[in-house]
């Protein structure tokens, strides 16, 4: 079977991969110059496994595994590969194992936490205000739920009550997104697959009679002006694609004449990540997760601490149209800087902020649930890996394995829809039901961010 896999991120890359060492033949097309270039490198690679839904949580906790087993996955020595490599890789991404710990905020049950951290056999703490402060020296454990404008009188206001957390000794995050999304495409180069950089999708063939797809039309793509050449013409025939385009992912869609049976909407967002440095390593232990103030923050090397926003209601979200997403402004704002750094501030007051904005910034494909479609469609042959920015970065290994089981499964005959697909873990004792990331689900409950 030739798979054709549009998108050389972390996820796809990491999907290209099975699907290769699963017997495939397998083309990967992205616009790039290189794999990982898009949203996976704006990604902070937190991993954690506070979702809302026991499928999420197991998604996450099978993928903590393969991340600390990183080098066996890339390199097919763990028996996941035909073709084990015989020498190693220069440099590989690894996992920080430092730990998570989910400040408490109303829209997060820490008793849902713990029902499904207790189900997947994930262990975790419960901290109170004086276990916090003692874990994370220096922390101001004050309650300020609900977020604040950062300008307003309000935000500044000292708090009357304290709030704990929830922690897990296991989480933390991945050195380098870029570096983990090259890994990936090394490896599945080698064993096979074929990547086609500096490539764009214009068009998705389909057979007249079975409307099923029959392959793609490329053209070469200009990364610095963002067109579309006219050179490089070429039609590549395909038994199954794969839409893994990430904030172009509703575009690909709309080739392919899918989503019109979606029960939950896509769409672009633009988002900033941003980074201060200080002589105080201010979380050294376990990264933390702050709704209760609108962020989240990681450890970095050299004492840098990288802080993202949590979608705080009180802020301006950037959306982006579909067809804008080459014309997003990929500058850092003032804005935006002000509103994640003050938090963490006002969180740890030993930070110390920057004069100008420091971070990164990325387009993100976010769906209406903050919760990832891997689907089939109601194109036969056409699948998605799609509204994965912003929370799916941690879930890449384990997403290349439920996407080839599924691809497999469906293609084999299994009627997806109406009996869902069920994937058993390889590293953890449990088995996930693929029909909760389904394109047609009901809406899964969650907190409404970026957290899921």
């Amino acid at each position: 079977m030739h798979v054709i896999v549009i998108g050389a991120g972390v996820i796809g890359s990491s999907i290209a991969l099975q699907l290769t060492r699963a017997g495939n033949k397998v083309t990967v097309i992205d616009r790039n110059p290189a794999a990982g270039l898009g949203s996976t490198s704006a990604s902070s690679a937190v991993v954690r496994f506070n979702y809302s839904t026991f499928d999420a949580v197991m998604l996450a906790w099978e993928s903590y595994f393969l991340w600390k087993q990183w080098q066996s996955l890339i390199d097919g020595t763990d028996s996941y590969s035909k073709n084990p490599k015989s020498d190693s890789q220069p440099h590989y991404a690894h996992l920080e194992d430092r730990g998570y710990v989910m400040l408490d905020v109303p829209v997060l049950s820490n008793e849902k936490t713990m029902n499904l951290f207790d189900k997947a056999n994930i262990p975790y703490e419960i901290w109170d205000s004086q276990t916090l402060k003692v874990r994370m020296p220096g922390i101001d454990a004050g309650k300020y739920w609900p977020n604040k404008p950062v300008k307003s009188d309000e935000f500044w206001q000292e708090a009357t009550e304290e709030l704990g957390g929830i922690y897990s000794p296991a989480g933390g995050y991945v050195s380098d997104p870029l570096l983990a999304a090259q890994n990936l495409a090394s490896a599945a180069n080698r064993e096979g697959a074929s990547f086609r950089y500096r490539k764009v999708v214009t068009k998705i063939e389909k057979d007249l009679t079975s409307a099923r797809v029959s392959g793609v039309e490329i053209f070469d793509f200009d990364n610095q002006t963002k067109d579309v050449l006219t050179s490089g013409y070429e039609f590549i025939a395909a038994d199954v694609i794969v839409n893994v385009s990430g904030p172009w992912s509703t575009l690909i869609n709309r080739m392919a004449g899918a989503g019109g049976d979606f029960t939950v909407e896509l769409k672009p967002l633009r988002a900033e990540v941003h980074q201060i440095s200080t002589p105080k390593d201010i979380l050294p232990g376990p990264i933390m997760g702050d709704l209760d103030l609108g962020t989240y923050v990681r450890s970095g090397p050299g004492g840098i601490t990288l802080i993202g926003g949590t979608e705080p209601e009180c802020d301006r979200m950037d959306w982006v149209e579909p067809e804008k997403i080459d014309e997003v402004n990929m500058t850092r704002t003032v804005e935006v800087f002000e509103s994640q750094t003050y938090r963490f501030a006002r969180r740890f007051s030993a930070a110390q902020i920057p004069s100008t904005p420091v971070g990164v910034v990325g387009v993100y494909d976010v769906s209406s649930d903050w919760t990832p479609i891997y689907d089939k469609t109601d194109v036969p042959g056409f699948y998605v890996a799609i509204g994965t920015s912003g929370n799916q970065f941690k879930n890449a290994p384990g997403v290349g394995f439920i996407m080839a089981h599924l691809i497999q499964a469906v293609e084999s005959g299994a009627d997806h829809d109406n009996q869902p697909v069920v994937y058993k873990c390889l590293k953890t004792t449990h088995s996930i039901n693929l029909g909760t990331f389904s394109r047609k689900r009901e809406r899964n409950t969650t907190s409404g961010t970026v957290m899921g």
